[in-house]
């Protein structure tokens, strides 16, 4: 909170900027912006290259993240949306049905296909304690450079719709946007102090979540 302080004029008291005492004294703690940092700092190094060398082994591992990751971010966290806010969305039926499927059906298959391209290529899985070794830019990850992020959240959208839930429909909203936070504050810089120049030119190529239409007619 904001302090007194006496002013230059006699009797006269002028009011501190009303900021917190950590941004204005080192003494008091560290600003939010440093939190930010070392919660940035922290997450980067929580990043580990594999060590597993079998490939069998690898998709073992991409099984078990798959198993993590649907328990928690399409089963759990969404029941819980729409036990929070049980109110139905104005979806018909069909585009519940066929859309929603739709994108989930495409999700699945996605997440699949980079899984493998992890395991083969990158030599490694999405586990951040068990990252790739090698720069993968082939397949799915040569239209964008998030596709398993990327299918995730088509299978969670379409999920969304499937349910027509107002708790999920906002649960995938906010997922979504935690999602390309940490592509954007967590995973890149990380990617970019680990493969240098290769991932700085990965990165002019290759959008980040939309796939560039007009450049790949071109090519």
């Amino acid at each position: 909170m904001g302090r007194l302080d006496r002013g230059s004029e006699p009797g006269a008291w002028r009011v501190a900027a009303r900021v917190p005492l950590c941004v204005r004294s080192k003494g008091y703690g560290s600003t939010p912006l440093s939190l930010k940092s070392s919660m940035q700092t922290a997450l980067q190094r929580a990043i580990r290259a594999s060590t597993t060398r079998s490939t069998a082994a690898l998709w073992a591992k991409s099984l078990l993240n798959a198993v993590l990751f649907f328990s928690i971010f399409m089963l759990a966290l969404p029941w819980l949306a729409h036990q929070l806010l049980p109110v139905a969305l104005p979806v018909p039926g069909g585009v519940r049905t066929w859309l929603g499927g739709a994108l989930a059906v495409v999700g699945i298959a996605a997440w699949i296909a980079c899984l493998d391209a992890f395991s083969r290529h990158g030599r490694g899985t999405p586990l951040p304690v068990d990252a790739p070794r090698h720069l993968v830019t082939t397949g799915l990850f040569g239209v964008v450079r998030n596709p398993i992020m990327a299918a995730e959240l088509l299978v969670i959208w379409g999920e969304a719709l499937y349910l027509a839930s107002w708790g999920v429909m906002l649960y995938a909203v906010a997922i979504s946007a935690a999602g390309h936070a940490m592509v954007l504050y967590v995973e890149e810089p990380e990617l970019r102090k680990r493969f240098g120049e290769n991932y700085d030119e990965y990165c002019r190529n290759v959008p980040r979540w939309l796939p560039d239409i007009r450049r790949r007619s071109e090519d």
